[in-house]
């Protein structure tokens, strides 16, 4: 019995379907669509298969896109839905590579819910000198209320909201922002601060248990 095409077909997708299981993630990055311009983005959910993203501008269906994401690196694929708020990408790998992906996104996955090593080190504070400024990529300076801060990132109240991905200056640190709230934002260092960073910043700070990232 010769089965059809579309069915065949159907099977297929349905057998990727459960090869690569979404997971929903937070991750920031940036992305190129075919005319070379770079535009920063969020990823929501994952998988070794494909993602979908938070992003300012969508392209077509069909169009390729180049993907730079934190902790995982250079993806490239196509876009293979547009939503209100951005779109969706089918990764084009190899299966070696689908599968390194696979391995990155499960370590992603259980540091997001349990807390890797890193975060647990870097313990939050509450500063008690809660007036920062940070620098835009412009050079613009804008002045923050900070609500908690560690060596590996800031949230902070601020009536500017810069968009997921872009790079600030907080004192020396570079920071990209990684979420933005009704209230404000939060922001990562781009490497980790020493542990004379709060000091050196004139911040004396108490331990708190507030959400880096806030709520």
């Amino acid at each position: 019995m010769r089965i059809p095409q579309e069915k065949v077909a159907a099977l297929a997708r349905s057998k990727e379907r459960r090869r690569f299981r979404r997971v929903r993630i937070d991750l920031a990055g940036r992305y190129m669509l075919t005319d070379g311009r770079e535009y920063p983005c969020q990823v929501v959910d994952m998988s070794a298969g494909g993602l979908g993203l938070t992003t300012p501008l969508a392209g077509k269906v069909g169009e390729r896109v180049v993907l730079y994401l934190d902790h995982i690196g250079r993806l490239e694929g196509v876009i293979a839905r547009v939503y209100p708020t951005g779109f969706a990408v089918k990764v084009a790998a190899t299966s070696r590579k689908r599968d390194k992906l696979a391995a990155q996104l499960t370590w992603l996955a259980n540091r997001h819910s349990l807390g890797s090593p890193e975060d647990r080190e870097h313990a939050r504070i509450t500063p008690t000198n809660t007036r920062a400024e940070i620098v835009l990529p412009d050079g613009t300076s804008v002045t923050c209320r900070l609500l908690n801060m560690s060596l590996s990132g800031a949230a902070m109240v601020s009536d500017h909201k810069p968009v997921v991905g872009t790079l600030i200056r907080l004192g020396n640190a570079e920071a990209r922002v990684v979420r933005v709230s009704e209230d404000g934002f939060a922001v990562e260092f781009t490497r980790p601060q020493a542990p004379d960073f709060l000091r050196r910043h004139g911040i004396e700070a108490r331990a708190t248990t507030s959400p880096l990232h806030g709520s």
